[in-house]
């Protein structure tokens, strides 16, 4: 069984790389030979008031291929500063954090790789947003107004770099410091004028295609920074976009919703998570889930990637306002982007491995 840690992963794999795995990985779920679930989360008071603890996971596979697991244990705690409120979290300790892929042969059951999922996970996140870039932008789209400068943010203007000719970033998170660094790196890195912006206002205006990319446990994508023919994505941010901005969007792209179980066709399962929490014992402090995560939103205005890549086709008019996201499918990703490291590291000859046997018994389970 291969040990496929954060470093292996940066040097195996390209952003284009992944975008194109998981383009194919949509593309299996929709003809039937894949199959996934939402996320499910469990979360647990913990005997600090002001935090929780929660067990996340989300799984998926695919005929011939690999089934793969995502496991998250991570202690949820909540931080403001000014009037930005963000969602933290850490394992053991702050700074550090666990998380990791479990990868399995569909042939014979065989467990084939334990993955870190820390720049996987920023990587497939980011190839959802080129994903929905590709199809629901102006093909145009030349400038991005970027909310965020942390990992994910780097990682989504990676990814769109290669489905859209970006000439022009405008980049703004409250540290300035950051932003700064964030501007100066990336600029470097892809040869792209990227200006750090002291508001928000200043970091969407006049831009085709804003990005909330940010930890804020409060919506950032706002109703008067809509402009006709823009589009818009968000990951974190208040955990999608608030209705107030709903109304301004002309058509919605949505990768799609898992099927419901066997057994219970008529339950429509569209939440991005599902969450399970003891009854009892939690904090107002600690801020755990009180409500069900969003789902598909729209309603005719609503277009399914299925569809588009069926017809090869996106009715889009030029002052249109579109807005994409992925749905509930995260299950259907890591089997994907886990198979695909398992065999660079193998092509690689990464050698780090925990011996098979140690996850066989003889006892029947």
């Amino acid at each position: 069984m291969k040990v496929i840690n954060n470093s292996d992963v940066a040097r195996l794999v390209s952003q284009a790389e992944v975008t194109r795995t998981l383009e194919g990985a949509y593309q299996d779920l929709f003809s039937g030979r894949a199959v996934c679930r939402p996320r499910v989360d469990v979360e647990i008071p913990s005997a600090d008031p002001d935090r929780f603890y929660r067990w996340g996971t989300m799984e998926g596979g695919c005929a011939g291929r690999y089934f793969a697991i995502r496991c998250k244990s991570d202690m949820i705690y909540h931080k403001q500063s000014g009037p930005s409120i963000t969602q933290e979290k850490y394992c053991v300790e702050p700074g550090t954090f666990c998380g990791f892929i479990l990868l399995f042969s569909v042939e014979n059951g065989e467990p084939l790789a334990l993955i870190n999922d820390g720049i996987i996970q920023h990587m497939r996140v980011a190839a959802d947003g080129a994903i929905g870039v590709k199809y629901a932008s102006r093909k145009d789209s030349s400038t991005v107004g970027l909310l965020g400068s942390g990992g994910m943010a780097k990682d989504h203007l990676r990814s769109v770099v290669h489905v859209r000719d970006i000439q022009k970033v405008n980049v703004y998170s409250p540290t300035k410091a950051h932003r700064e660094t964030f501007a100066k790196t990336m600029a470097a890195e892809l040869e792209v004028d990227i200006e750090p912006v002291a508001t928000p206002e200043a970091a969407v205006r006049d831009v085709d295609i804003i990005m909330g990319l940010t930890d804020s446990a409060v919506p950032v994508i706002r109703p008067e920074y809509i402009k006709p023919g823009q589009h818009l994505l968000n990951v974190g941010g208040g955990g999608g976009i608030p209705s107030a901005v709903q109304k301004k969007v002309s058509k919605f792209l949505r990768f799609g919703n898992t099927d419901p179980p066997v057994g219970w066709p008529d339950v429509l399962f569209d939440d991005e998570y599902l969450t399970w929490q003891a009854r009892s014992g939690f904090s107002e402090k600690a801020l755990a889930s009180s409500k069900r995560a969003h789902g598909a939103v729209g309603g005719d205005r609503l277009i399914y990637l299925a569809e588009v890549i069926k017809t090869g086709y996106f009715d889009r008019q030029p002052e249109d306002v579109t807005y994409s996201e992925r749905g509930n499918l995260q299950g259907n990703q890591f089997h994907a982007v886990a198979g695909l490291l398992y065999e660079k590291a193998l092509e690689a000859g990464v050698s780090r491995e925990i011996p098979t046997e140690l996850f066989l018994q003889d006892i029947r389970n």
